[in-house]
């Protein structure tokens, strides 16, 4: 009876150490799915792909406060400043810093 208890607690122990290993755990960043030949005589490998998910879009705000002393400033003597590839344009009214859009070339306070 001894005996069993421990084949059975040794057995209970190596299948838990088993079932905790990376291996049997699927990757959260990529899916893996595997795609067979049609034909069943076919020796082609089965093919991988791997699924990754699109990165979310960042939203830019409109309107930024930004200090003139890291903005640059244009040909013209217009200050700017550029964030992830966008351009904001100070307003000298205001002095806060604007997407840029084609109204302001008609805008006073842009130029």
């Amino acid at each position: 009876m001894a005996k069993r208890l421990i084949y059975i607690f040794i057995f209970l122990l190596s299948f838990l150490i088993y079932s905790c290993s990376r291996k049997t755990h699927p990757s959260k960043t990529s899916t893996e799915t595997s795609t067979k030949a049609g034909t069943e005589n076919s020796e082609l490998p089965a093919a991988t792909k791997t699924i990754t998910k699109p990165k979310a879009k960042t939203t830019l705000p409109k309107v930024i406060v930004v200090n003139d002393s890291v903005a640059h400033k244009s040909v013209d003597g217009r200050l700017y400043y550029d964030v992830m590839g966008h351009r904001y344009w100070r307003n000298n009214k205001d002095g806060k810093y604007y997407l840029f859009n084609k109204s302001m070339y008609n805008n006073p306070d842009f130029k």
